[in-house]
């Protein structure tokens, strides 16, 4: 297996698994993006509810029998309880209702956590998962992947350094087509069974798959908190009990405006999320499935297209610029950039060293403020596209 090559490094941390086994999409991206660092290396897991399927995902991935584990319980209390070769972290890549339980189980050992999106189930849940990574003082990553791409960075950078002025507008829209059919249309694909099941995915499916990162993201690059937000979701699919198309208003403290659309029933888009922000004086747009130019228009000036790898470029975009202009990089990449932030920052803290300033990424208050506004959604949409109170204060 490639995988079991892959982990066979030198690496100086070690992690640990929790889900990511047969018919997972997420999970082995995962496991991929940190071997193309080099820095952690894969020595347990608890890749499925089902022992058998842990037991062979383990041998194919050459992780040690002793070290796959039945349950995310016990690998926690067992993997916690050692003293030499322990975990340095665990990701966690099962479906949405499972979130809490596995994180709350090796924060309690002070193992640092790696958690998809949506964090939790519940505002409850995040707000404890917040003061439980304060109370163990261990750093916690929720994946917003997009945050790892060099242009994005970038984007950041120009905002954040005043090249676009007072902003005023956000749009942005993450478009796909995969759930526009009926599950029994869509074959054994048991991603599209789990997430269109509020057992698993929780109170939405469009909103908090999707319309979350279209949340961090912009959060991410340009600072703004949400004031207020209205927002309609919507069921095309007949007798789906979920959420596959969704509009939102926002009003953002400080006074700039915001509209996001996310549909997982558009036919003929794949992934396409996309980001404008507009200021007093400029604008910029960055597209996923184009992730290597941003667009750049300063007012009254030609419109530029700054492309990644360029040296021109800030020291933000350079961080995470793995190959030279003109060779693509996309959405492995952009993983990795976040594994290589996230065990930078685990190394520098266990040899006493400040971390890198560049080495940022989404945090364990961003995965509560993520939880909020799918939350805050459904609230608003269950009263007709109200407007509601959508304030994070944590």
């Amino acid at each position: 297996m490639i995988e079991a090559k892959l982990n066979d490094t030198g690496a100086s941390l070690l992690y640990g698994q929790v889900g990511g086994g047969p018919g997972s999409f997420i999970g082995p991206v995962h496991r991929a993006a940190i071997a193309m660092n080099n820095q952690a290396k894969l020595v347990a897991g608890s890749f499925s509810d089902i022992p058998s399927e842990t037991v062979q995902v383990a041998k194919d991935l050459g992780v040690d029998a002793d070290r796959a584990y039945a349950d995310f319980h016990d690998m926690a209390v067992k993997e916690g309880a050692r003293t030499e070769g322990r975990i340095d972290f665990v990701i966690i890549t099962v479906p949405n209702h499972l979130h809490f339980a596995v994180a709350k189980a090796f924060l309690e050992q002070g193992i640092n956590v790696v958690c998809e999106k949506p964090m939790a189930f519940t505002e409850e849940e995040a707000t404890q998962l917040v003061a439980r990574a304060g109370v163990h003082k261990v750093e916690f990553m929720v994946t917003y992947t997009y945050t790892g791409y060099p242009m994005v960075r970038e984007a950041r950078d120009l905002v954040r350094t005043g090249a676009l002025g007072t902003l005023r507008v956000v749009a942005a829209e993450y478009p796909q087509d995969w759930l526009a059919d009926p599950i029994e249309r869509s074959g054994s694909n048991r991603q599209a069974v789990w997430r269109t099941d509020p057992k698993y995915a929780g109170v939405s499916c469009c909103v908090g798959d999707i319309g979350t990162h279209l949340e961090n993201l912009v959060h991410f690059i340009t600072g703004l908190e949400i004031d207020k937000l209205a927002a309609s979701l919507e069921t095309f699919v007949e007798g789906r009990p979920l959420d596959d198309n969704a509009y939102m208003l926002l009003k953002y403290k400080g006074g700039a405006s915001g509209n996001y659309w996310s549909s997982q029933v558009a036919i003929g888009k794949e992934n396409g999320l996309r980001i404008r922000v507009y200021g007093t004086d400029g604008a910029i747009e960055w597209e996923q499935e184009n992730p290597n130019v941003l667009r750049f228009q300063k007012k009254g000036a030609p419109l530029q297209l700054l492309t990644r790898g360029s040296g021109y470029l800030s020291a933000a975009a350079g961080h995470f610029t793995r190959l030279p202009a003109g060779h693509p990089e996309g959405y492995f990449e952009a993983f990795a950039n976040l594994y290589k932030s996230f065990c930078n920052v685990l190394t520098a803290e266990k040899q006493g060293r400040t971390p890198d300033p560049l080495d940022v990424f989404p945090t364990v208050v961003d995965g509560a403020r993520g939880t909020k506004f799918v939350f805050d959604c459904v609230k608003s949409s269950k009263e007709g596209a109200a407007w509601v109170d959508a304030s994070f204060d944590i």
